[in-house]
């Protein structure tokens, strides 16, 4: 579908930063101080953007909130803004995932009589669902009154959440659903089991169950304390039968408990519940550690803070109010994924399912949307907190070891999904690598090199077709589904996996990769110019239509979440490469200008992840978010600059709709955050970032080691996208791009905006470099 123009945004200065201001913080071109701007985090809760709007830490582990459906695609967070009942509040989401999972540990506050089943969203009277009003969310904490009379306020520590529930006067009661979970029209046979509730003589109840959805096998372990003792328990078994009385222990599958007060509402009651996926051991360490005594306000007060420290890494000044909203969401939305995934005590269950302590100082991670963040997410951590990128790409070593399939693809708690196509992990550690951000990337290269060569290593969903991919130079289309997208991923992966031989010492095989990382040509019919599915036999689909997902529409899709269009443009790595195709670097251009033109017009069976079309560009997913920044290496920056602006401003709003597509654990987001201030990273594993249009007159980045990037856009405006020039440290620069190395170290980079196309970076010596050389 195409999407109408959005409001121009631009319109307006102000100074804003992305929290409140800091004591001493600040800088602007203005020289004034700083003002508080904070992120809507309903940004995204609507549409299909699949965020939720409940507490947590940066990263993490613990990521609390309510829960307004589990039953279909836009409540893969279990949140949607337009629904108008609420379930209960789990203590784990996922943020802006295509698939659902989680949502385990659900409290249901209320009165009257116990419901033990939600009811249908359309008929939220028939189940313990509530309507709800005054909802109100902030880094760091929740509220919501819902119909019951009672107010449910929650907040976070990195392991525990915190519940504090205001009844009113007269009976209530709480209850624990410990079977719900999301649920989908695909999932088949056993959902849950392994399942045990349990209550100690002390009040402290704890709990373990085994799920079956998109993460199979995954476990959670829970320890839960009141601040005030129930005056009746009631567990439930499997088919909801209510346990004997005086039962203070159950087993099985589907479980649930009821906590019974006969005068609720004579004081606030507070929960507060540690979870780990190893045992209840780990989390009831979380809670004796993270929460020791009833102190909601003081934790909440500690969330705020933490966010403010994080938030704090990019201020900007300019644009318009909305604009500064878009851009605080987007940082919050890029700083909650990948997850928390170590106790206490460092243990975490790796990808092989068993249990392993990280090294002092180090932490496992979940939640890995690799085919998504490799291209924005994890650069922007590489630059703005190149600490806690060394955590990620150090515990992704690990997991590379440790898995059966080699380097990760889409981990989440502790089992590989094999979701999407390709192991972009080790893009990341490429990426990594290349930046300087220390792991020790050799110990990974034996595994790595099994999944590069080995054709005996045991295929997954995401890795089919490889002995063809060696053999013939592409996946055919009669022997693999999504074959196009797999020849183009894989040999972004062979790119990736060049520099990770080469930290290894394996130079030949670096060699043999980088050459092998062209195999991308092979699926581009060079009669038609557009990626092409093509057959064992070496002929390509005759009837081709560009439009479509596949050479049997209705059977199979020859590529992943795209259609010919889009993919033809998914090469990052050797853009010289890709121009040469096209016949040089005017016909690249008129093919670019034809992507972006053509009628928006979709076959049938496209998924919904296919949004923000501008012609047949989909900004609202990944394959071809890089495109418009390819201009630059054509000739025509100019357009480059005018494409991304026209992005900027239409595909970001301060709404709940206000992202295109699925936010992707923080993919889109960190699109306009990167792009906002200029720079996009068009091959990650390179290390160079492309010049596009900032948005905002200023900003200010912190870099980690006290190190500091200005950016500074003069006589910007909505009707002025071109850049005229470019000073980086106070002296001309001519290049229109520029070196992670050179922007790490700090410094002033200093656009001059202009409100026409200008001769800035055309000249061959000064387009980005692509392959390992500039333009010839």
């Amino acid at each position: 579908m195409t999407i109408a123009n959005r409001r121009q945004l631009l319109v307006g200065t102000g100074l804003a930063s992305l929290v409140g201001a800091l004591p001493g913080a600040g800088w602007a071109a203005s020289g004034t101080r700083l003002e508080a701007s904070n992120p809507d985090l309903f940004v995204g809760t609507g549409g299909h953007g699949h965020t939720y709007p409940g507490p947590s830490l940066p990263f993490g582990m613990v990521q609390l909130g309510p829960d307004t459906d589990n039953a279909r695609w836009d409540a893969c967070s279990g949140y949607h803004r337009d629904d108008g009942s609420i379930m209960g509040f789990s203590h784990t989401h996922l943020s802006g995932t295509g698939i659902g999972d989680m949502l385990d540990v659900l409290v249901v506050p209320s009165r009257g009589p116990l419901k033990l089943v939600p009811g249908a969203l359309d008929k939220p009277d028939e189940g313990y669902r509530q309507r709800f009003s005054d909802e109100r969310a902030e880094p760091g904490y929740y509220r919501v009154r819902l119909e019951s009379g009672v107010l449910a306020e929650l907040t976070v520590t990195e392991r525990t959440g915190q519940h504090r529930y205001h009844f009113p006067a007269g009976e209530g009661h709480i209850l624990i659903d410990f079977a719900h979970m999301i649920q989908d029209v695909w999932d088949k046979g056993t959902l849950i089991d392994e399942a045990s509730l349990r209550i100690d003589p002390d009040g402290l109840l704890t709990g373990s169950r085994r799920v079956h959805r998109w993460a199979k096998g995954r476990r959670i372990h829970f320890a839960m304390r009141l601040s005030r003792r129930p005056d009746r328990v009631q567990f439930f078994g499997d088919g909801d039968v209510p346990a004997a009385k005086g039962t203070t222990g159950i087993n099985g599958a589907r479980l649930k408990v009821a906590l019974f007060f006969d005068d609720a509402g004579s004081a606030p009651i507070e929960i507060k519940t540690g979870i780990s996926a190893v045992d209840v051991a780990g989390a009831k360490a979380a809670l004796a550690a993270e929460a020791p005594g009833w102190a909601f306000d003081a934790t909440r007060a500690a969330a705020a803070r933490r966010w403010a420290g994080e938030l704090d890494a990019v201020r900007v000044e300019g644009g318009t109010s909305e604009q500064r909203t878009i851009m605080a969401s987007a940082l919050y939305h890029a700083f909650l994924s990948p997850t928390l995934f170590t106790d206490r005590d460092g243990r975490y269950v790796g990808l092989d399912r068993q249990v392993h302590t990280v090294p002092a100082g180090e932490a496992a991670f979940s939640a890995y949307s690799l085919w998504d963040t490799y291209r924005a997410l994890h650069p922007l951590l590489t630059l703005v907190r190149p600490d806690h990128a060394g955590l990620l790409v150090r515990d992704l070593v690990r997991q590379t070891i440790q898995s059966p399939a080699g380097p990760p693809v889409w981990p989440l708690q502790g089992v590989e999904t094999a979701c999407m196509i390709g192991w972009h992990g080790v893009s990341v550690m490429a990426e990594a690598c290349a930046k300087g951000i220390k792991a020790d990337y050799a110990s990974a290269w034996p595994q790595i090199r099994r999944r590069a060569f080995d054709r005996t290593f045991k295929d997954i969903d995401s890795t089919l077709g490889r002995g063809f991919y060696y053999d013939l130079g592409f996946v055919p289309a009669d022997k693999t589904w999504e074959s196009v997208s797999r020849t183009q991923e894989y040999a972004y992966d062979d790119w990736a996996m060049a520099v990770l031989a080469d930290a290894a010492g394996a130079h030949d095989d670096a060699t043999a990769l980088r050459k092998r990382s062209l195999n991308y040509r092979n699926v581009i019919d060079p009669t038609i110019g557009f990626a092409c599915p093509r057959f064992a036999d070496g002929s390509w689909w005759k009837d081709y239509d560009p439009i479509q997902l596949g050479h049997q529409p209705d059977k199979q899709r020859d590529y992943t979440e795209a259609n010919g269009w889009q993919a033809t443009f998914l090469n990052q790595h050797d853009t010289y490469g890709l121009i040469a195709m096209f016949g040089g670097d005017q016909a690249f251009e008129r093919k670019l200008d034809a992507l972006f033109t053509a009628p928006s017009t979709m076959p049938r069976n496209a998924p919904p992840d296919i949004s923000g079309l501008v012609g047949q560009y989909a900004h609202g997913n990944e394959p071809d978010q890089h495109a418009a920044y390819l201009y630059a290496f054509a000739g025509a920056p100019w357009k480059t600059q005018a494409m991304v602006r026209r992005l900027l401003m239409e595909m970001y709003k301060a709404a709940p709709d206000g992202v295109i597509g699925n936010d992707d654990c923080g993919q889109m987001s960190a699109w306009f955050v990167l792009s906002s201030l200029g720079f996009y990273p068009v091959d990650p594993v390179s290390g160079v970032y492309v010049f596009g249009s900032p948005l905002f007159d200023a900003a200010e980045v912190q870099l980690g080691k006290n190190r500091t990037l200005r950016v500074r856009a003069i006589g910007n405006a909505p009707d002025r996208p071109y850049v005229q020039s470019v000073r980086w440290n106070g002296k001309p620069w001519t290049k229109n791009w520029i070196a992670h190395a050179d922007l790490v170290r700090g410094g002033e980079l200093v656009f001059t905006m202009g409100d026409r196309p200008s001769r800035f970076g055309t000249a061959k010596q000064d387009r980005p470099p692509s392959y390992g050389h500039g333009a010839v």
